[in-house]
């Protein structure tokens, strides 16, 4: 017989789930890139939305690179997206969702693969800060999504089993690293790959968070 699981905390994505930021990321590495000779197509230029923490996307692309090469290409690009990043803009209706959550006495914390300087720099910029009890970036695991240890992290440091929290999450390696860390998931499509976000373990898709209220998403968590 089902029973109810009750959720006691909620783990975000940061890029695509809480930010908007995808074209900046986008168009500052094919800046990047192109600034070194490499051209890369639009397709290719998908990886770098899959989780990936910034030194495995420079080697993807780049291969294999010294301490001294890996660190002077990150601070280059990250000059490249420091131009555009005064577009990013968050997605829509997070700040009420957040809000609800905080209301309603649910933990919230942050699981992502970027910068530890730049997840504190936007969600400072962002007025979202606030609302985090515990933030696990690159700088906190070894190898990115869709190892499950990103968000095993958020769990611990929030106190709760895996069990007790669900994931919101952009990427399809973001889904599968939530799952393989036996959390829940629902995934966010503002990069279009809803399908692809359902067939990697999400368990419903939305648009952004405008229509998603506190009852329903506890309601949601049954097993």
């Amino acid at each position: 017989m089902n029973k109810l699981t009750e959720i006691h905390g909620v783990v975000f994505d940061m890029d695509g789930v809480l930010i908007d930021s995808h074209p900046a990321h986008r168009e500052s590495w094919r800046e990047f890139l192109h600034s070194l000779d490499k051209k890369v197509s639009e397709a290719e230029l998908d990886f770098i939305l899959d989780g990936h923490t910034r030194e495995e996307i420079l080697r993807h692309f780049l291969g294999n690179l010294s301490t001294i090469e890996m660190l002077a290409y990150g601070k280059r690009k990250d000059e490249y997206f420091r131009i555009h990043e005064h577009r990013i803009e968050p997605i829509q209706g997070v700040f009420a969702f957040l809000e609800r959550l905080k209301s309603s006495g649910v933990s919230c914390a942050i699981a992502t693969s970027a910068s530890e300087i730049r997840t504190f720099a936007t969600i400072e910029r962002m007025g979202i800060a606030q609302y985090f009890a515990a933030v696990v970036t690159a700088r906190d695991v070894t190898v990115g999504k869709p190892d499950p240890l990103v968000y095993q992290l958020a769990c611990e440091r929030l106190n709760l089993s895996p069990q007790a929290a669900i994931a919101f999450e952009d990427a399809p390696s973001g889904v599968q690293s939530a799952r393989s860390a036996g959390m829940r998931c629902i995934g966010i499509s503002s990069n279009g790959l809803r399908q692809q976000l359902l067939h990697a373990g999400a368990e419903q898709v939305i648009p952004d968070f405008l229509e998603l209220t506190l009852p329903p998403f506890i309601r949601a968590a049954w097993v």
